[in-house]
């Protein structure tokens, strides 16, 4: 069963794909297309800066998968399989066709991953930025890990918050995104401090073991082009959610997935990992889309594009 949304999207428009309504927004012209894929609980809408930069350069492509954003609701959490199924649907019915440079954020990247494992012909680059990957707790320290796993964000929730969380987390919201447009910035900030957002992002990535598995077995990944992006400032956004936690501990993290995506990107051969030092892991997309559409620009170069 699919719950409706009523709200209406400050851009793109509704397509129907597997009986739901899925927001996609498109941009631009030409070959491979970008397509964002975004983190658990968020919209493609969170890209919109770097979608506007690119679609100066190529075809790009925003959207919310089933379940998120202003997308019709479905029950989560989902396989990768039942993700990117969607979204190879998606991009067909929108008539967006492939190649596709898929920039996967968070969770978006496992899911970016996984469509290149499945569908190889069809992607002609990788942009991972501070992606989910099936390692990440063997490689962090033991404590951080048991820290992590206390801290349950999807069932934890009330349906209300105090107020003055949710005016927490609207400044740092508004902070990041003080020069976006005011018609996306309003409505998205509301949406992101919502108990309905934040509890869908716990609730998509309460599989990850599963979709962990997913990938693990999915095949090799195609020998195309990958650059990774690694956040390692701990911002305001990561301060607010691991408070308690020794910040050695913290320092220790973004080390160690520096050496993991090092390693990812050495995995295939022509991979890159880039460390961005002035941004976190929920920041970066915000604070610096000029990272994320420099990589896309330097895969396309390289692609011919």
């Amino acid at each position: 069963m699919h719950q409706m949304t009523g709200a209406i999207p400050p851009v793109g428009r509704h397509h129907e794909v597997g009986g739901r309504r899925l927001l996609l927004h498109r941009s631009g012209s030409g070959s491979p297309a970008v397509v964002f894929l975004p983190g658990a609980g968020s919209s493609g809408m969170d890209g919109y800066i770097v979608h506007r930069r690119v679609a100066e350069l190529t075809t790009s492509v925003i959207y919310d998968r089933g379940g998120t954003g202003w997308s019709d609701r479905v029950e989560l959490p989902r396989t990768c399989a039942q993700v990117t199924d969607e979204l190879r649907e998606a991009l067909r019915v929108a008539g967006v066709p492939a190649p596709y440079l898929l920039v996967g954020h968070s969770l978006g990247g496992l899911y970016a991953r996984h469509y290149a494992q499945r569908f190889p012909g069809e992607v002609a680059g990788l942009v991972l930025v501070e992606t989910e990957h099936e390692d990440y707790d063997s490689c962090m320290p033991r404590e951080l890990n048991e820290l992590y796993q206390a801290w349950d964000p999807g069932e934890a929730l009330p349906d209300e918050l105090p107020d003055e969380i949710v005016q927490f987390y609207r400044d740092l919201f508004a902070r990041e995104m003080a020069d976006w447009p005011e018609e996306i910035r309003a409505p998205l900030i509301e949406r992101h401090v919502s108990p309905e957002w934040l509890r869908i992002g716990g609730q998509e990535a309460a599989n990850r073991d599963r979709l962990h598995d997913e990938v693990r077995t999915a095949g090799p990944m195609p020998d195309i082009p990958l650059i990774a992006l690694t956040a390692t400032a701990i911002d305001p956004f990561k301060e607010a959610v691991t408070q308690g936690i020794p910040r050695s501990l913290l320092l220790q993290e973004a080390e160690a997935k520096t050496r993991l995506y090092t390693a990812l990107a050495a995995s295939v051969p022509h991979g890159e990992n880039r460390v961005v030092g002035d941004a976190g892991h929920a920041s970066v997309i915000f604070r610096r889309p000029d990272a994320v559409v420099q990589a896309v620009k330097d895969l396309l170069g390289g692609l011919g594009g």
